[in-house]
């Protein structure tokens, strides 16, 4: 057994021939005596059925109530098929017994059959009824109204991917609306604000409109004069800034003024000298109300707004026009600052998106652990299996059911001489293999004779088959197994170790080999894995829990 980390390798391994060679084995029947007044009869009540119809034979035995009685079982009647065994009147009188079972028969193909002798053992010894031979009809069918159809050959099916696409859709829903977060809370292009829309005017547009806002304030009727004054004097500063491009809100009066009168010495900024000496003075008025708390009448804090209105007026007719270049400038400015402002809200998106990402993974692996999140992120064999669609059916004849990830294939087996003559038939299927991560096989065969299976040799030759494929260390227990319709059996179940490919370390395998039978026929179901798979762990005790075998061959 080969356990590899990361493909499912599939590949046939000689099981069925390990069966053939451990079902050699057998416990041969004790012999014995019976009573020399013991009677046997049988009887059937009909030698000729269609295709379908059931036959009942019976077997009648008299005899001393002291001895053991022992009828057919199984499928002894072949060529034809045993339906079921039902056990008839025992009628007791005095020191004799009269026991009887009935057998219904049937078979689905025409042709003349025999029902070969039956062998009923009384304390040992064999008695053998007569023969019979039955005649099987065909069933009238009118092809004239019902067209015939040679059957289908098998075909391969794919998996389903149901679960695949749910998964992907709600990664997808989940990707969505992650996507319309960040598009509408950084991406899309918002509805400006009022004060958004003023800051983006020309400095001259929005100091009148802002002059303008102010005239029609409350501040002179509630006799808020610093507030008035201070919006009053931040507007002019703050177009002084942007337009003339001097250090107006960090200067004092005399320090702006100052500033002014070298831009208009150098011949940069065209005002007169009442100009200047108005602005001075309201800049002044504006000091002492913020800081002497002095008090102007109303009319003339009105007038000084419209003293500061004209003086911006001024001011923008008194600045040259800016050439064109100056223009192509600003306008690239203006593209470059819009493509930065797109560009910060990309990164804040991918930013927030990550941070969410990274959320979520640290979320789910403190919820789930880092294998399943590791697992179902990247995929791994077994939980595929886990969690794919099932198969559940019926394996070889006496019968295996059981429910698997996938369905097991039917492998062709070629008996030896020696098997061909202890083994009427054999039977196999198989998914994986024992050098994989993963197999599971269940196997039926019949004997020629009615005799025990040996368990023992048949799970010392399934081990020897791991040791050949390179297991060491095999640690082996034994306990008894209860199928969901309580057939009972015995399990073995245990570990060991291989070498890792190339030279990692050796790894431990584990494996469960579960044996059934009964007198002519023996069934048998092998699951190996690889230790600490949690997912496979899961996938093996659902087997076991779906696991039923017919006891009867």
């Amino acid at each position: 057994m080969q356990v590899e980390n990361s493909k499912l390798k599939i590949q046939n391994v000689p099981t069925p021939f390990v069966l053939m060679t451990l079902l050699c084995l057998f416990v041969l029947p004790f012999t014995g005596w019976s009573q020399t007044d013991s009677k046997i009869s049988t009887d059937v009540d009909t030698l000729s059925i269609k295709i379908g119809e059931q036959i009942k034979y019976t077997i009648t035995v008299e005899t001393d109530s002291t001895n053991v009685v022992h009828f057919p079982e199984g499928q002894t009647f072949s060529p034809l098929e045993t339906v079921e065994a039902i056990i008839g009147d025992t009628i007791k009188n005095n020191d004799k017994v009269v026991l009887q079972r009935i057998y219904a028969l049937t078979q689905f193909d025409s042709g003349a059959y025999t029902i070969p002798p039956q062998r009923i053992a009384i304390n040992e010894r064999p008695f053998f009824t007569d023969s019979f031979n039955i005649k099987v009809g065909d069933v009238a069918v009118d092809t004239t109204k019902q067209r015939m159809f040679d059957i289908k050959p098998l075909i391969q099916v794919d998996r389903s991917n149901a679960e695949l696409w749910k998964t992907l859709l709600w990664i997808l829903l989940g990707l969505l609306i992650v996507g319309g977060l960040v598009y509408w809370f950084f991406l899309r292009k918002k509805p400006l604000t009022e004060e958004e829309k003023v800051a983006l005017l020309p400095p001259y547009d929005r100091a009148l409109m802002e002059l303008k806002k102010l005239e029609n304030s409350r501040y002179l009727i509630q006799d808020e004069y610093k507030k008035y004054y201070s919006e009053l004097t931040d507007i002019v500063r703050l177009y002084l800034e942007d337009e003339v491009h001097v250090s107006a809100m960090e200067s004092t009066t005399e320090q702006l003024i100052t500033k002014l009168e070298l831009l208009k010495d150098a011949g940069e900024l065209k005002l007169d000298d009442e100009t200047l000496k108005q602005f001075q003075k309201i800049l002044q008025t504006a000091d002492l109300v913020k800081f002497a708390k002095s008090k102007p009448a109303s009319s003339v804090a009105e007038q000084d707004r419209k003293l500061v209105e004209q003086i911006v007026v001024k001011t923008h007719d008194a600045l040259p026009e800016p050439t064109e270049e100056e223009l192509l400038l600003n306008e690239e400015y203006l593209e470059e600052l819009a493509k930065r402002k797109q560009r910060k809200r990309i990164y804040w998106a991918a930013a927030i998106f990550a941070g969410l990402v990274f959320v979520g993974a640290g979320v789910s692996v403190a919820y789930y652990g880092f294998k399943q999140v590791r697992d179902t992120v990247f995929g791994y064999p077994t939980k595929d299996l886990l969690e794919g669609e099932w198969v559940a059916s019926s394996y070889g004849f006496p019968p295996v059911e059981l429910e698997t990830p996938d369905v097991l294939i039917r492998q062709e087996v070629k008996l030896p001489p020696e098997a061909e003559e202890l083994i009427k038939e054999l039977q196999s299927f198989s998914y994986g293999s024992y050098a994989g991560i993963f197999s599971v096989s269940a196997s039926s065969a019949i004997y020629k004779e009615e005799k025990d299976p040996d368990f023992s040799a048949a799970v010392g030759a399934t081990l020897a088959t791991f040791e050949g494929l390179g297991l060491k260390n095999i640690i082996t227990k034994q306990e008894e197994f209860t199928t969901k319709s309580g057939v009972q059996g015995l399990k073995t179940y245990g570990t060991g170790t291989i070498d890792g490919p190339g030279n990692s370390q050796p790894k431990k395998a584990k494996y469960n080999i579960l044996s059934f039978g009964g007198k002519g026929f023996m069934q048998q179901v092998v699951i190996t894995w690889e230790d600490g798979d949690t997912y496979a762990e899961q996938i093996v005790e659902r087997i076991l829990n779906t696991l039923d075998v017919k006891t009867q061959a």
